[in-house]
């Protein structure tokens, strides 16, 4: 029974030491996927090269910031009423919107139809351009109304606008240039001076569907009727040399005692001059243009024009592309800007030469 007995003892034992070696048993050494995530977690890794961090250094050619514009890639259309070669008053708007493009770093495209009554020329440039996409445009609309669905369309594809020299239909849009009623009333208020009530005069006027016309038009009339002389024709020479000579032959013909005439361009003033020079009577008939360009300072300097209205039309030019580049810059600009006028006569006139 003994014996039994130590058997028994002797199983409990050895059953009890194996689950001492048991719970006594070492760990693997190799470390658990879970030990090695804690070396290097995943977290850690984000906050040494974050996406913000990433995104600082992005090359150029990313999409700008609101309210930045790249101007190495604004192209501007500048769109006159008719070529420079033809009229020194676009050769100066031309060069004005050229040396702002030059001086703000935007490319400056100067564009215009054949001649200041093509109104569909002028139209297919608008279209044309809307179709390149250029940033914005500057424009001295020939025919407002025709010109005012084509220039909504640019509007509304996102186009910057603005007009220049005369204004458009288009709402909300800014007008450039000079104030032409003012400027011809300073004109006619010259014409004043120099005749007496009774005094027979003409105007020739410019294309009369353009607001520069009718202004031009308007404010010599009001003020050389305002002051007793006599208006015996208004005639539509349509801003041309030629029609301007034509013209007044046909006033000269019909008030051979007419003593004062003025032109609403100096075009026309200049082709008024030389009927009245083949009429032999230059010195006779007071002759007042508008815009002192080149020639006219001449004539005025010569004593074959009397005086002539100045503007600034470089500075239509340049304000005009300079008031494109505030409107993608996404600034506000007024809703007039008024270039300025200026009465030119003998005693000024060396300056505008």
């Amino acid at each position: 029974m003994k014996a039994l007995k130590y058997r028994w003892l002797l199983v409990v034992f050895m059953l009890a030491l194996t689950a001492c070696g048991g719970a006594a048993a070492p760990k693997p050494t190799t470390a658990p996927a879970a030990s090695a995530a804690t070396t290097a977690p995943a977290a850690s890794a984000a906050t040494t090269a974050p996406a913000a961090s990433a995104a600082t250094t992005a090359p150029a050619g990313t999409t700008a910031p609101a309210g930045t514009t790249d101007l190495s890639k604004v192209k501007i259309a500048v769109i006159m009423k008719g070529p420079g070669s033809d009229n020194p008053f676009w050769a100066a708007v031309e060069g004005g919107a050229n040396d702002a493009g030059k001086a703000l770093g935007v490319e400056v495209v100067v564009q215009a139809p054949p001649t200041e009554s093509n109104t569909p020329a002028q139209i297919a440039i608008v279209e044309d351009d809307i179709t390149k996409g250029v940033s914005a445009i500057a424009i001295a609309p020939t025919d407002p109304a025709a010109l005012e669905p084509v220039l909504k369309k640019a509007i509304d594809a996102g186009i910057k606008v603005v007009f220049i020299d005369t204004k458009g239909q288009n709402p909300g849009i800014t007008f450039i240039g000079t104030n032409n009623e003012v400027g011809a009333a300073l004109a006619g208020d010259y014409i004043c001076k120099n005749l007496k009530p009774g005094d027979k005069v003409a105007i020739l006027q410019g294309i009369i569907t353009q607001s520069t016309g009718q202004a031009r038009a308007n404010g010599s009339k009001t003020a050389v009727t305002g002051c007793g002389l006599n208006l015996v024709a208004e005639v539509p020479a349509n801003w041309v040399v030629a029609e301007g000579l034509t013209a007044m032959e046909d006033i000269l013909t019909k008030n051979p005692d007419i003593k004062g005439v003025f032109a609403s361009n100096d075009n026309m003033a200049i082709g008024a001059t030389q009927a009245i020079k083949n009429a032999k009577l230059t010195g006779k008939i007071l002759v007042v243009g508008f815009d002192a360009n080149p020639d006219a300072v001449t004539a005025v300097l010569a004593g074959e024009m009397n005086a002539t209205v100045a503007q600034a039309p470089a500075n239509i030019g340049k304000f005009g592309v300079e008031s494109l580049v505030k409107l993608l810059k996404g600034e506000t600009i007024d809703p007039i800007i008024d270039t300025g006028t200026e009465l030119v006569t003998k005693d000024n006139a060396a300056k505008y030469k």
